[in-house]
């Protein structure tokens, strides 16, 4: 009876599953079939319509798509490792250092987060304009060398670990930068993953900034280039395609660093 009662939990656990994995069944299902407009049950559309991969040859044929992930790649890659090494080294200065007005630096750069970034694209569009750097990555780079949420998911994980590790070493006649990457740099592996896997998913998926500050085909990133290239189209087919393209690099980060992931985000919660 009590196994019974226990396994009635999973009906509704499935039925929320369920309902969060239509939207990709559809977004793989409608890439692969040559459907202008979507029409009927799309659960039926497996049965009823011809699949091929036309829409992704279509993409790869008719678009600058190589170039495009490319630039996803440049303006991607750096910033994540650039955000991962400045959290590591603030988090740990945060945690560990002892300075004047740490907690009101800290607490201030935190306030930083509150201000939605929509409302600094205009004040950053004209300083990038004046610096001529409107049309290259460097608008896209720049401001996300660092992220502030990095900071404090890696100040709060050091916050956490016991200062008999520092003292002891030391003792043993080791210095800051000992320290740091001999003992606190490997114990936050798992958070500093979370720092780069969130870096990347942010990075990879923005539409909004790179919309803003590129202008040629040549530099939009994946994201813009598939939008340019649905706008012209309007293909339901095709704009699954694209769809499917730009999730999957996002889909295998998280399924690599998944237990780092998870294990990050609980280390860096307690206190």
């Amino acid at each position: 009876m009590k196994a019974l009662q226990r396994n009635w939990i999973y009906i509704p656990l499935f039925g929320i599953g369920l309902l969060f994995f239509t939207p990709f069944f559809i977004m793989a299902v409608g890439s692969l079939l040559e459907l202008r407009t979507p029409m009927g049950n799309p659960f039926a559309w497996v049965l009823k319509e011809k699949l091929s991969l036309g829409n992704f040859t279509y993409i790869f044929t008719n678009a600058k798509y190589a170039q495009w992930i490319m630039n996803s790649l440049i303006i991607t890659i750096i910033p994540v490792f650039s955000t991962m090494f400045f959290s590591a080294v603030l988090g740990y200065i945060f945690a560990r250092k002892q300075f004047p007005f740490r907690e009101f630096i800290f607490w201030m750069m935190m306030g930083v987060v509150m201000i939605p970034g929509q409302l600094l694209i205009i004040p950053r569009y004209i300083m990038f304009s004046e610096l001529g750097w409107i049309n290259t990555y460097l608008p896209l780079i720049v401001p996300e060398i660092w992220g502030i949420m990095g900071v404090f998911f890696v100040r709060q994980f050091m916050m956490t670990l016991p200062k008999d590790l520092e003292e002891a070493a030391h003792i043993d006649g080791a210095n800051d930068f000992t320290v740091f990457f001999r003992i606190y740099l490997p114990l936050a592996k798992p958070v500093i993953a979370t720092v780069g896997t969130f870096a990347f998913i942010s990075n990879w998926n923005d539409l909004l900034t790179p919309l803003i500050f590129t202008t040629s085909e040549e530099m939009f990133p994946v994201t813009v280039g598939l939008a340019s290239l649905l706008t012209k189209e309007g293909h339901f087919g095709v704009e699954m395609a694209g769809s499917v393209l730009s999730f999957i690099p996002t889909f295998l980060i998280f399924l690599f660093f998944q237990k780092y992931f998870v294990k990050g985000i609980a280390l860096s919660g307690m206190k």
